[in-house]
């Protein structure tokens, strides 16, 4: 059977659908144009579809008739922002500039191609394809508030999708993810995994005052903030390699006016790493720093954390999977082999539960996330992704469902349920003010 024949017949209509979904670029929980797209698309192919209440995403599952595990194939829907980019969206300054539209298409590709049921021939088991919202972990405050409604449990997309219980009948998952383009001859890439992430809403709190006549009468939060930022830079030397810890963070409000003494500013951070415990340690030195910069400003700050991702460790059964594939399709030499990345995943959030792989397709180029990043070949990026996607299906359930079930037999999972896994989300979930003045004049540190 050559799946790249069967994929190519397709090929014009999944460039067609790159086209179409890089030019509707929207932001986690609210890609409602791309959804309503690819839920059109999907029914007119003749698909039963799972569509998530009040949010977008969607699923379908398709049977190839005889019992075995269930493989869950993933795309992610959302863009991220960037205004100076010269085709972002001139009203909200959304972009597609890490390549999720063309994850899209290509599954899009794969539901298209599996409508000719030979490509079944010789399976077992199930086959879940799934599109997913909100993986960027981007508009925190946004996301805040749709927590804060009871419309979503958590601010990435996998985990909500998770805590609904979208993914308990699944055994193994993957997803494919549009990458830089690396030295002349590759085709596709595999990588060790990746960070996990804590999001961060940090409100620092002073007093507003004349910024001219009366700076004394003011308490300073801008000022607070910015010291905060640097004596957490200052912790870096502390951070073990190995733990891979970033910590980042921007700005979205810095005071009110000029001329007036900052009264408020909020900060919006990210802390990386490479183990739930690095991570956890990490975010509490910084959590203190937060707290005592405050304190010794005279301010205050209120710290929301929010569980981001999970750190990503990609399956090694799986792996050998990938390599197996592109050999067999591409060529051993086509694919590239990377170590560790500092970036996060809430695909790492569905490998605390079954064993998954976060492959990589090469085909972009530019920054990711900023202002030259461009599908510039998109038969690799889409079509060909496609092709691969369903290899690597195929490799997982013909013999029956021999190797799936080797991946499945040889992982052990960080949670044994999606109730453990949401318990351990729900600790991270905190909000604290951290800074209490005692009518005595003491200081009360909670962080």
């Amino acid at each position: 059977m050559d799946i790249s024949k069967i994929v190519e017949k397709h090929s014009d209509y999944i460039l067609k659908a790159e086209r179409d979904l890089w030019g509707m670029p929207e932001t986690g929980f609210f890609e409602h144009k791309t959804n309503a797209y690819l839920i059109n698309a999907f029914e007119e192919m003749g698909y039963k579809l799972t569509k998530a209440e009040n949010i977008t995403g969607f699923y379908t599952v398709i049977d190839t008739g005889k019992p075995g595990p269930t493989v869950l194939a993933l795309a992610e829907l959302d863009s991220v922002i960037f205004e100076a980019h010269p085709e972002a969206d001139k009203e909200t300054g959304a972009v597609h500039s890490c390549g999720h539209h063309a994850q899209c298409a290509a599954l899009l590709g794969v539901a298209k191609a599996l409508t000719n049921k030979e490509l079944l021939d010789g399976l077992c088991g199930k086959i879940k394809l799934c599109f997913v919202p909100a993986e960027e972990g981007i508009e925190i405050s946004k996301r805040k508030e749709l927590i804060n409604k009871g419309i979503i449990n958590f601010a990435s997309g996998k985990a909500e999708f998770i805590s609904r219980g979208f993914f308990e009948d699944v055994d193994l998952a993957f997803m494919v993810h549009q990458t830089i383009d690396q030295p002349e001859g590759y085709k596709f890439g595999v990588v060790e995994g990746h960070n996990g992430v804590i999001r961060k809403k940090t409100t620092f709190k002073g007093k507003a005052a004349h910024a001219g006549a009366h700076p004394h009468e003011g308490i300073n939060a801008l000022n607070a903030a910015s010291m905060a930022i640097t004596a957490i830079n200052s912790l870096r030397e502390t951070f073990k390699e190995d733990d891979r810890i970033r910590f980042h963070s921007i700005t979205t409000k810095g005071g009110s006016s000029v001329n007036t003494v900052p009264d408020e500013v909020i900060m919006e951070s990210y802390v990386r790493g490479s183990s739930v415990m690095a991570l956890k340690e990490a975010n509490k030195k910084i959590n203190r720093v937060i707290a005592s910069i405050s304190a010794a400003f005279g301010a205050n700050a209120t710290i929301e954390d929010i569980s981001g991702s999970e750190p990503m460790h990609d399956n090694k059964d799986m792996i050998k999977c990938v390599e197996d594939v592109v050999g067999e399709l591409f060529g051993a030499e086509t694919l590239s082999h990377r170590g560790f990345f500092a970036s996060s995943t809430d695909m790492g959030d569905i490998s605390t539960l079954v064993p998954a792989v976060h492959a990589y397709v090469y085909g972009v180029t530019g920054t990711f996330h900023g202002g030259d990043f461009y599908v510039t070949n998109p038969k690799l990026a889409c079509v060909d992704c496609a092709t691969f996607e369903i290899g690597l299906i195929r490799e997982l359930l013909k013999n029956n469902a021999e190797k799936a079930k080797n991946a499945i037999k040889n992982y052990t999972p960080q949670f044994k349920s999606v109730e453990e896994y949401v318990k351990h989300k729900n600790v991270v979930n905190m909000e604290k003010t951290t800074v209490t003045y005692n009518e005595d004049g003491s200081i009360d540190l909670d962080f």
